[in-house]
């Protein structure tokens, strides 16, 4: 779920999740209420009705504490996925670690696919996402999807990587840039190099290369450790979501 659909947009969106259909074998809609939407319960509801998807991939603000038990009073098995918080940084107020003689760090255009398969497999593989709570989807291909996601994202836009004086690849992340923010959608250190702060300097990076005027990122809520890393970094927490599976009756 993108930043723009958790906090910006104005209505409740749907829409076909055709490459999620394709890998898992089973049509899947997407629906989203973002932060500022203000849509009504009865809203939600109605779309749920209309869609024919077999697996509706929903997700609200977690203020909504009562959404659930409405959605789980309906025709279709509820499954609570996984809870979602997004942080936010305005850019040039990020607690920098002090430079590192001889390393680098830029947008680089290109960057082995391997790589970024090897990457998002460390980084995801043992934590999953919300495909991973449905015994309907295979967990290997949850993390496939990750990585032809990753791959297509970065061959596209290109990735902020880190490199050391040897001009090895110690870290990379995939931004989106929008006119008010920019999104770090995947970001991680390759696993030689974990638990050496190189994290804190891959931020940086990205903070270097930021054109907008905030920086935003989201993580699952149990994915604590990362979360603190952004917080010492000066990030704030400022949305949390749930993301519900709505599965069609048999």
């Amino acid at each position: 779920m993108s930043w723009y659909d958790a906090l910006e947009a104005g209505e409740l969106t749907v829409r076909p999740s055709v490459e999620a259909a394709k890998r898992f074998g089973v049509s899947i809609d997407r629906m989203s209420v973002s932060a500022s939407a203000g849509t009504p319960l009865a809203e939600v509801l109605a779309a749920v009705e209309k869609s024919t998807a077999e697996v509706i991939v929903l997700r609200y603000p977690a203020r909504e504490t009562t959404w659930f038990a409405a959605l789980a009073d309906g025709p279709r098995h509820a499954l609570l996925a996984d809870a979602v918080t997004g942080w936010a940084l305005p850019v040039g107020k990020g607690r920098r670690p002090a430079p590192l003689a001889g390393f680098t760090a830029q947008l680089e255009p290109e960057v082995d696919d391997d790589l970024v398969d090897d990457l998002v497999a460390d980084v995801f593989g043992d934590s999953g996402n919300h495909y991973c709570s449905n015994p309907m989807f295979d967990r290997a291909l949850a993390l496939a999807g990750r990585q032809e996601w990753a791959r297509r994202r970065i061959d596209a836009a290109g990735a902020v990587v880190l490199r050391g004086p040897d001009r090895r690849v110690l870290a990379l992340a995939a931004v989106d840039e929008q006119r008010s923010w920019t999104e770090i959608q995947l970001a991680g250190v390759v696993p030689a190099e974990q638990g050496r702060g190189r994290y804190g300097h891959l931020l940086a990076a990205i903070e270097d290369a930021c054109t907008t005027r905030r920086l935003v990122v989201t993580a699952q809520a149990h994915q604590i450790g990362i979360q603190r890393v952004w917080s010492r970094y000066g990030f704030e927490p400022v949305h949390n979501l749930l993301t519900v599976h709505l599965v069609a009756a048999t």
